[in-house]
């Protein structure tokens, strides 16, 4: 019976001396969560600028919120007439989303935090793009945003979503029915090429969160009267 106890003991012993030197999963640990939460954080922050605003007044233009469909976003500025003002709020509003979830892919890797953190900056800086803070909450519809996030996560399959994109955009001429079809698509194709990550799911939010923007240009799609762009 001496044997068998010291046995059991010396076994019970390994087993708790594994799960010490068992390394944890990416991205637990105080540290590494306090790391993720200020990514995130900073991720909505840089997400929050409106590079709609932003430019509007460099170039001396009116409110994106003022006008047309009171909607910070490059279709809505290019209604003034400035292409190059719409271009760089196109430009600004993509690389955001892109610089948020390519820095969080680097750093993610360098401290082991994992994909959740990847996910959580991507739609953190969605989130912010769409209710910023700076700018009272009210943000734009996220296409390009989402692009430039897609662009760091898998630059391929966002380079198809951009012709899909502009197919639609040319074709039909309706800014609104491309930028659905593309945010429809993108979830679908993450879950493709990169199968059930959180990333992929971290995609659904974002596509949702689009088509929820877009409520207003869906049911003047149903009716016919969706405007077209530049108008």
């Amino acid at each position: 019976m001496k044997i068998v106890f010291t046995r059991r003991a010396m076994r019970s012993r390994l087993l708790e001396s594994a799960a010490i030197l068992r390394p944890a999963p990416p991205g637990t640990g105080t540290p590494l969560v306090v790391a993720t939460l200020a990514l995130v954080a900073a991720a909505y922050l840089l997400g929050s600028i409106s590079f709609a605003v932003v430019v509007s007044r460099a170039f001396g233009l009116p409110d994106p919120h003022e006008y047309g469909s009171g909607n910070p976003g490059a279709t809505n500025v290019l209604r003034t007439g400035n292409r190059p003002a719409a271009i760089l709020t196109l430009l600004g509003d993509g690389l955001k989303g892109f610089v948020a979830v390519f820095a969080a892919r680097q750093l993610a890797a360098a401290l082991d935090l994992g994909d959740m953190t990847v996910a959580l900056v991507a739609v953190a800086v969605f989130v912010g793009h769409v209710f910023p803070v700076f700018h009272r909450f009210r943000g734009g519809k996220g296409v390009a945003t989402g692009a430039g996030i897609v662009f760091a996560l898998h630059w391929p399959l966002a380079l198809i979503l951009t012709i899909v994109w502009l197919t639609m955009a040319y074709g039909f001429k309706i800014s609104s029915l491309a930028g659905l079809t593309a945010a429809v698509l993108m979830p679908l194709g993450m879950f493709f090429v990169m199968g059930a990550t959180p990333v992929s799911f971290a995609m659904i939010v974002i596509a949702a969160l689009i088509v929820w923007r877009h409520k207003d240009n869906l049911a003047r799609l149903v009716r016919g009267g969706e405007t077209t762009i530049g108008r």
